[in-house]
């Protein structure tokens, strides 16, 4: 299930321009904007772990 929603979560930030992206993220609050990202980095922390082995 865990997989499931990461896979939805990278489709959706892969469907989004950058800017429409950093523009709804605005409009959802700084507070939301500071957990986007670092979910962003820990995914992307995750990934690197994963190839690295």
């Amino acid at each position: 299930m865990r997989k499931l929603n990461i896979l939805a979560f990278m489709l959706a930030i892969m469907s989004l321009s950058s800017c429409q992206l950093i523009g709804d993220i605005f409009k959802a609050g700084v507070y939301v904007g500071i957990i986007i990202v670092i979910l962003v980095i820990a995914i992307i922390i995750w990934i690197i772990r994963k190839i690295a082995g």
